[in-house]
């Protein structure tokens, strides 16, 4: 996108215990690449194999992701040392792409559950928030949003469960849930 065209960069949250939070950011960045936009999409938490890892080759240089988890669940009560460097690491690499200059949107996807479970904290959050450039987007992604976040952000949006297939025994579907 060229310079005279940069939009105003808001600060976006995506929380809530529905289906959707990373679905809708994804879709942002979906959209986004059919401007010529470019984002940068980084997972906390997660060091799996989800079916946009694929999907954004397609897409690149406009969709870039990386993942700043390991192949294992994170417990809030049995965090692991291994667990808190991975979401540090991630950390420095989300904020060298909010400030770099090289991308319009910056997704920390699954940030607000690396806030809940520890292995980021909120001053650090609020400190990268306080860094934004003003023609960046910024998508915080995750579950329990703290109210620090939530007071900072310009758009919330809570995906509220009504319904899901899980509470009848249905397991999470590739393609679908990841």
């Amino acid at each position: 996108m060229n310079t005279s065209e940069r939009l105003t960069g808001l600060v976006q949250v995506y929380t809530g215990d529905g289906k959707g939070k990373t679905t809708a950011a994804l879709g942002l960045a979906l959209r986004a690449a059919g401007h010529g936009m470019r984002t940068y999409v980084g997972q906390f938490l997660k060091g799996r194999d989800y079916g946009e890892l694929e999907s954004v080759q397609h897409l690149a240089p406009l969709i870039t992701i990386e993942q700043y988890g390991l192949n294992d669940w994170v417990h809030v009560d049995n965090v692991t040392p291994e667990q808190r460097q991975a979401a540090q690491a991630g950390l420095a690499k989300g904020r060298q792409a909010l400030l770099g200059g090289e991308y319009d949107i910056v997704v920390l996807d699954e940030a607000n559950v690396a806030l809940y479970f520890g292995v980021l904290t909120e001053a650090e959050v609020l400190a990268l928030i306080d860094e934004k450039p003003s023609h960046v987007e910024l998508i915080l992604t995750g579950r329990r949003a703290p109210q620090s976040i939530i007071e900072r952000a310009d758009l919330v949006t809570e995906m509220r469960e009504v319904q899901h297939p899980y509470r009848r025994g249905v397991p999470a579907r590739r393609g679908i849930e990841f």
